[in-house]
């Protein structure tokens, strides 16, 4: 529907108005115009019509509208009027200021100046709380707010109010906030890297360390769960937001933020290339005082004085906290050098030559470090001392202390231990390496070691250069982070390697070897046979065997040899990188070990030259010989459990088999012609069978714990991660490198050495106590009368000095040896006996009743004195008694007891026995001599074919 005041609206009334006069003036037909004029009536007529009943249903509406049009009217009128009286009233005051104009202006300008004044006034009132206000700021640390009031009151004292005289002071007052705020500033930015990131739970006393692991990258350090590198993530998009401080938080409650509000503060106080100075500059005093707080507070926490102490678990926890210190702090440096490079970044003028890295940082950490172990490892006495004994270790005598001390001018002929200058990082910090002459030992510590200018700095251990074996590992994670941060190879790896190469290890070798060659010292004595170590005569206390759970004594040089060894194998564990040169030590030490070992034992066995040896001992280095008494079950029987004896046992005829075959062999070597042994191819001092005893005791003992060790190294080279074997505590290692296979095979052979040298020793006692037996019956048969007329009641001389010796031998042999090698040396030795009295009937040249009386009388006291040793009945001596009563028969008799009762003995023995009886009675013809032997042929034969 058309709006009625639209312009098309009006168009359209008009335009039916025109047509209707066109129509009216163009028809020529007057019916025509009237029937027009008609319609025209009528629809005019319809037209009032709705226009009166309209008007008649609005009248209410209509009245309103012309009232209201009426107010309109009337009040245009009065607007009117009144804007041509306000015109005429213009044009009066515009003719009235054209006469006034230069007092309204002069007006004017007074005005200004007031409010000029005015506000200068306020300004001033404002700067006057400026100070007040400041340090209500800087008490509640909201620094930034502090910095912006102070410049911002800087500048308008020094501009729009430079002129006035009354604020000079406050003027230099606030320049001197100004200045003294951005040292605040720097040194509450300390605070946070050192102090706040520093700060350690408390140490309660007995209580450890507990750090998270971590690793250190290029872009951060990952410290675990409480670190502030957890921070870091919260500034990643530092660059994007706009610095603020909220005065209604606590600002440190957000360390991050905090700092970066103080670089900030730093950066509006254009102080930053400044702060960047001092904060590198204090890196290395701080750290000092890091280390002094958490060394005094372990010493509380202790509750002793700890410096006279060697408890180096203290210094390992000392560490422990310094590492985590230490890592916060790189942390926090990792912060303000990124803030740093913002303010750079928004146009913060910097001076290259004032900035550092992290690099300068770790650089720090390092040479502090170095400090603090050149004073725990007594790197100076340490360094001295090797150099005053030279160990075994050949390399070039270097002073390590050199490097924390003084420059100086090079002395001819010293050689400091290493120098950062050439290494990778130095040259990557060169500009660093000015000023860190003015933290050097002596100016920083005031001469008197480390720390000591700080004056509350307490060592926690005492120094000792045995204490790098409890901190090398939590030292050498430290190092990797280093070298992961860094991306270069580290000084302090460099120190360390330095230190226990050129120092820590010859100091090693030096202790073991006074404390092996203390327990080895060689004795010489005025007889030259009896010169030996004296290791050999002492042996460990009765205490001693109880704590190793051993049942006979041991030699107290190998306990001594042995302890010095485990050291050595704990060395292992606890400096893993260093395996190699300490199996190495090992290997050294047992060789020379066993070279002594088998000095003392050719001192035993051996006068002169080698033809000038016992007896024994030339039979058990004999190798067939050694080889047959190894393979008789007596032997294994000694090496094998009772399960795997049960099964490998020999009859009772095997055993009979081989004890003859044995007895037979001695037999034929010791009593084959008339000579008599010579007393010096025996050993006739029964302390030497004691220390034989001993030697084989300790080193079948040492040699089993060296293969424990041996098989431990072997299955971690070969990679396996469990051992066939377990092992006693001292030898259970981990974390022990693969060691080199030639030193693995060096110390396998010498293991072997120990066991071959300790079997010998026990195959020279089996033998041993045998040749007595031919040196002492041999002169019984050889140079006895047994054809005497005088019943002679005692037994041979030589008979009592062989009791007595071989009771000599039990009391020393059973204290010295396991009941098991005991019986190994006493074993069969009644059958050998018997034998020895009976082949010796060959060198008897008569013999009568009374001679055969004595004889049994030897053999009666020989059988009580070996049941008294071996607790059992030897009934092989019974067979040599019977063998020699049979002379107090006839030949013939003889002869017949043999057909009857069977053959006893040999063919040999019987005609031997049978020449006996005819040389002591001479009246029988040698035809029938022949006969007696004859006929002890046919019986013996027909005996065998029986059979």
């Amino acid at each position: 529907m058309l709006n009625r005041n639209s312009p098309q609206h009006k168009m359209e009334k008009s335009g039916c108005l025109m047509s209707i006069v066109v129509t009216l003036s163009s028809s020529s037909d007057f019916e025509q115009r009237e029937k027009e004029k008609t319609r025209n009536e009528k629809a005019f007529s319809e037209s009032n019509k709705k226009l009166g009943e309209l008007i008649s249903t609005h009248q209410e509406e209509v009245n309103k509208i012309v009232q209201a049009f009426g107010a309109m009217t009337k009040s245009i009128n009065e607007s009117r009027t009144k804007i041509h009286k306000i015109k005429r009233d213009l044009n009066s005051c515009k003719s009235l200021l054209h006469f006034k104009r230069d007092e309204l202006r002069k007006l004017w300008r007074d005005g200004v100046e007031h409010k000029t004044v005015l506000a200068m006034f306020d300004q001033i009132e404002q700067i006057k709380e400026v100070p007040d206000k400041m340090d209500e700021l800087e008490s509640q640390k909201y620094y930034l707010h502090a910095t912006e009031l102070v410049v911002n009151s800087v500048a308008r004292l020094e501009g729009s109010l430079s002129n006035v005289d009354a604020l000079r002071d406050l003027r230099a007052e606030l320049n001197s906030r100004k200045e003294r705020l951005h040292e605040i500033i720097i040194d509450e930015l300390n605070r946070q890297i050192y102090d706040k990131s520093g700060k350690q739970p408390s140490l309660r006393r007995g209580s450890k360390t507990v750090l998270k692991d971590g690793s250190l990258k290029r872009s951060g350090v990952n410290f675990g769960r409480d670190s502030p590198t957890s921070f870091c993530r919260e500034e990643s998009d530092l660059d994007l937001k706009e610095v603020s401080e909220d005065l209604h938080a606590n600002p440190e409650e957000n360390q991050p933020h905090f700092i970066t509000v103080l670089i900030e503060s730093l950066s509006v106080l254009r102080k930053l290339p400044e702060a960047v100075e001092a904060i590198k500059m204090k890196i290395h005093p701080e750290l000092l005082s890091l280390i002094a707080k958490s060394s005094l507070q372990i010493v509380e926490s202790a509750g002793e004085t700890l410096s006279s102490q060697n408890q180096p678990r203290y210094l390992h926890e000392l560490l422990e906290v310094i590492f985590q210190q230490f890592r916060n702090v790189a942390s926090m440096h990792t912060l303000v050098l990124r803030n740093v490079h913002r303010a750079m970044a928004s146009g913060m003028p910097m001076r290259s030559d004032l900035m550092y890295d992290m690099k300068d940082v770790w650089v720090e950490f390092q040479a502090v470090l170095q400090v603090l172990l050149g004073e725990y490892l007594d790197v100076k006495n340490t360094l001295s001392s090797r150099q005053q004994a030279p160990s075994g270790f050949d390399e070039p005598s270097m002073d390590i202390g050199m490097y924390f001390s003084k420059k100086r001018l090079p002395r001819p002929k010293k050689i400091s231990l290493f120098r950062f200058d050439a290494s990778l990082h130095a040259l990557s910090t060169n500009s660093y390496n000015d000023n860190s002459r003015r933290y050097d030992r002596t100016e920083l510590f005031g001469g008197k070691g480390l720390l000591g200018g700080l004056g509350k700095h307490q060592l926690v251990c005492k120094p000792d250069a045995n204490n790098i074996t409890l901190i090398y590992k939590p030292l050498r994670t430290f190092i990797q982070e280093i070298e992961a941060a860094m991306e270069t190879a580290p000084g302090l790896q460099e120190y360390i390697t330095d230190f226990v190469e050129n120092a820590f290890l010859g100091q090693v070798h030096q202790k073991v070897s006074r404390s092996i060659d203390a327990a080895t010292r060689v004795i010489e004595e005025e007889d030259s046979q009896h010169k030996c170590f004296d290791a050999l005569r002492n042996v460990i206390d009765e205490k001693s065997r109880r704590e190793l759970g051993i049942p006979r004594p041991l030699l107290q040089s190998t306990v001594t040899v042995d302890k010095n060894i485990e050291e050595l194998q704990g060395l292992m564990h606890d400096l893993p990188d260093y395996a190699d040169q300490f199996l190495n030590m090992i290997c050294n030490v047992l060789r020379d070990y066993r070279d002594k070992c088998h000095s003392a034992y050719r001192d035993i066995v051996q006068h002169g030259s080698d033809e000038k040896r016992v007896i024994s001992a030339l039979w058990a280095k004999d190798e067939d010989i050694s080889r047959f008494l190894r393979s008789l079950p007596s032997w294994r029987s000694l090496h094998q459990a009772e399960t795997e004896l049960n099964q490998t046992v020999c009859s009772e005829a095997e055993l009979r088999v081989l004890s003859v075959k044995e007895v037979t062999i001695l037999i034929s070597n010791l009593s084959s012609d008339e000579s008599l042994i010579p007393q010096h191819e025996i050993i006739t001092d029964i302390t030497q069978m004691r220390t034989i005893a001993n030697v084989h005791e300790s080193l079948e003992w040492f040699a089993g714990r060296l293969q424990h060790f041996a098989d431990s190294l072997s299955s971690r080279t070969a990679g396996a991660n469990a051992l066939s074997v377990p092992l006693p505590d001292p030898f259970v290692l981990s974390e022990i490198p693969p060691v080199s296979d030639k030193a693995l095979q060096s110390l396998r052979s010498l293991v072997q050495d120990f066991r071959d040298l300790a079997e010998i020793c026990l195959l020279l006692l089996h033998l041993e106590i045998r040749v007595h037996c031919f040196y002492y019956l041999l002169p019984v048969a050889k140079q006895s009368n047994y054809a005497g007329p005088i019943d002679d009641l005692d037994p041979d001389s030589n008979v009592l000095k062989l009791n007595k010796d071989l009771t000599g031998m039990e009391e020393v042999l059973t204290q010295s040896l396991q009941p098991k090698k005991f019986r190994y040396i006493f074993e069969s030795l009644g059958y050998l006996v018997s034998s020895i009295i009976i082949t010796s009937i060959q060198f008897l040249k008569k013999i009568n009743e009374n001679g055969i009386k004595k004889m049994c009388r030897n053999i009666l006291a020989i059988q009580q004195n070996l049941t008294n040793i071996t607790l059992t009945r030897e009934a092989d001596l019974d067979r040599a008694r019977q063998f020699y009563e049979l002379l107090y028969l006839t030949p013939e008799d003889i002869l017949n007891t043999i057909a009857e009762k069977g053959v006893q003995f040999s063919f040999l023995e019987y005609s031997q026995l049978l020449q006996l009886y005819h040389r002591s009675h001479t009246g029988i013809s040698a035809e029938k001599q022949k006969e007696h032997v004859e006929r002890l042929r046919q019986i013996i034969d027909k005996g065998t074919k029986s059979k």
